[in-house]
């Protein structure tokens, strides 16, 4: 475990930025909590706290495949793609394929879980506990699906979807991706793949859900304040 516990975690809202450069962000964020836990390792007279940090961004369109995935779930070629003005990314996350767009709130928490608990199914069910609980606030009952990650509506019904996708990777408890949850997305994107490689069930948004725009703002307030609940940290700026 870490010597020094730290439960605070840094914020920040990346406003719009393409998905790659948001990529190397996370990955510049996790080398500096690996390096310090190097440092530790070497030098227990020294010991350098570790940090923790939530990203909100906002992606154009991409679609981004997990390294458990399959190509085959991209049902768009090269050329609809460029038609559809879409990327197609392949990450080093879990999980199959995803489509991140503008109107969804996409969330990186860069954790080192050691400040936490040492335990990636808990960390995952936290997140969507997260979620579960930010959709409430709206009237929409999020629930958790058996074998599947994220937050789906009327799991075991015919009719279930998926608003809220989730994956994410760990190295030495550290933390990268997250989630993303529909809020005003353009749900025809979805149509251009299966998502998450599941192809019995549907995708949703909270617009869709309540048939009107949903403040983005407030919705990432909410996930901000329970986060901070359910992570029983300190969220600074």
């Amino acid at each position: 475990m870490n010597a020094l516990i730290n439960k605070k975690v840094k914020f920040q809202d990346l406003g719009t930025k393409d998905y790659m450069p948001s990529w190397d962000y996370q990955e510049e964020l996790l080398k500096q909590n690996l390096d310090l836990k190097i440092h530790n390792r070497e030098h227990p007279d020294d010991l350098k706290t570790t940090e923790n940090h939530l990203l909100f961004v906002e992606h154009p369109h991409v679609y981004t495949l997990g390294k458990s995935g399959h190509e085959s779930n991209l049902l768009a070629n090269e050329n609809k793609l460029k038609e559809i003005n879409a990327t197609y990314v392949k990450v080093n996350r879990g999980g199959d394929i995803t489509y991140h767009g503008f109107g969804q709130i996409v969330g990186y928490p860069i954790l080192d879980l050691e400040n936490f608990y040492t335990d990636i199914h808990r960390y995952m069910r936290d997140l969507e506990e997260v979620i579960i609980r930010t959709i409430a606030e709206y009237g929409l009952k999020g629930e958790r699906s058996a074998g599947e990650t994220g937050v789906w509506l009327d799991v075991g019904k015919p009719y279930a979807r998926k608003i809220c996708a989730m994956g994410v990777k760990a190295s030495r408890w550290v933390t990268i991706h997250g989630f993303a949850l529909n809020v005003n997305t353009d749900m025809r994107y979805f149509d251009y793949i299966i998502p998450c490689g599941i192809a019995d069930k549907q995708v949703t948004s909270m617009k869709r859900e309540l048939e009107q725009e949903v403040d983005v703002e407030a919705v990432k307030r909410k996930i901000k304040k329970h986060f901070a609940d359910v992570f029983e940290c300190e969220i600074i700026s």
